[in-house]
């Protein structure tokens, strides 16, 4: 098994559980970047209120609205982009060592070389798993609206049927949604904003790979092993990378989630989008940018950003912890292999 698939496959399992670890807050973040009603942006409440009104209005189920198929974009996302990332860091460390015996450089891959191979590989996720997300957006946008009381021009048979709880609204549903208001380009609705995203797990990378090589050199000079970095020193290391990224790229996270959300997805029964208010009726990215300046000023990229930043950092702190062990854990299964293989087998 290649050292790519390797990681790609541990990636893949990091990505799961933090997921199942800081959905609920993904949830709750996802719908504070996306609210525009003034009347409800004056009642701020936090996110462990915001949290229990949805759990008192929408039901448990509402917090994990989307989980589904969200599982199956990280398990995707992780996976593709840990394998990619592999690749492309091995031919860079390659590069570095031909310069090196060339006299150029020390033979380690530098700051720039790192962000180009992290953004190559954000780029070939975003393009492969976009759909998903889009799909995910709209699960986790949807809330279920209370039908007006009308019973009294109903006959007793109307009564009943609009009595009975709507069928719950599943992945097939926003599929079909999603390709009912804009075909299938709509899966891709978003994407030059994402694209941009690239940036936070560049930047993430980035700080990760600088971060781990100065603690690296720093138990060498101690004299400890090169390799002597414990499942918590990653644990810590995801959490400060993961943190100075979200705080860099917050405002482009927000335009790409309003961009998706409010301009192709759009509910008709939303008073707050299609009451007639201009504010909130995007044309595109662009469109919604000028606005969000001219009427919410600043403040506006930053909204949810607390949250965004306890799941996020939580997230990639989890899945950089779980990652690594997954990685020394295969390799050490792989390297026994052999060993095992060529014992007899019971009769």
């Amino acid at each position: 098994m290649s050292d790519a698939l390797i990681n790609g496959l541990a990636g893949a399992g990091g990505g799961i559980i933090a997921q199942l670890i800081t959905y609920p807050l993904q949830t709750v973040n996802t719908r504070q970047q996306t609210e525009r009603d003034p009347k409800k942006e004056r009642r701020k409440l936090s996110t462990l209120e915001q949290m229990s009104q949805v759990v008192k209005q929408e039901g448990w189920d509402r917090l994990y609205g989307g989980l589904g198929p969200s599982l199956v974009g990280t398990a995707a996302s992780q996976g593709v982009y840990y394998y990619f990332y592999q690749i492309f860091r091995n031919k860079a460390e390659a590069t570095a060592l031909e310069r090196r015996k060339k006299g150029i450089g020390d033979g380690s891959v530098g700051m720039l070389s790192s962000l180009v191979v992290a953004a190559l590989s954000g780029c070939v996720n975003v393009l492969l798993t976009s759909p998903i997300w889009v799909v995910v957006t709209r699960m986790q946008t949807h809330t279920k609206k209370s039908q007006p009381n009308r019973t009294g021009s109903l006959s007793s048979e109307e009564v009943l049927l609009a009595a009975v709880e709507p069928p719950p609204y599943g992945t097939s549903h926003a599929i079909q949604e999603v390709y009912d208001e804009a075909g299938v380009l709509g899966f891709w609705k978003g994407v030059f904003p994402t694209l941009i995203m690239v940036s936070n797990p560049s930047i993430q990378f980035m700080l990760y790979e600088i971060l781990l090589k100065k603690l690296k050199k720093r138990r060498l000079s101690r004299g400890k092993g090169n390799n002597d970095v414990t499942a918590l020193e990653i644990f810590f290391l995801g959490a400060l990378a993961k943190l100075g990224a979200t705080v860099v790229t917050y405002p482009l996270l927000v335009v790409k989630i309003v961009s998706i959300v409010v301009s192709l997805m759009v509910k008709t029964s939303s008073k707050a989008i299609t009451g007639g208010d201009k504010r909130h009726q995007y044309r595109g990215t662009l469109d919604a940018i000028l606005k969000m300046i001219h009427y919410e000023g600043f403040y506006g990229f930053y909204k949810g950003m607390g949250t965004k930043i306890v799941q996020s950092v939580l997230a990639a702190a989890v899945l950089f912890m779980v990652k690594e062990e997954l990685v020394r854990g295969s390799r050490w299964l792989l390297t026994r292999a052999p060993i095992d293989s060529v014992k007899p087998r019971p009769v």
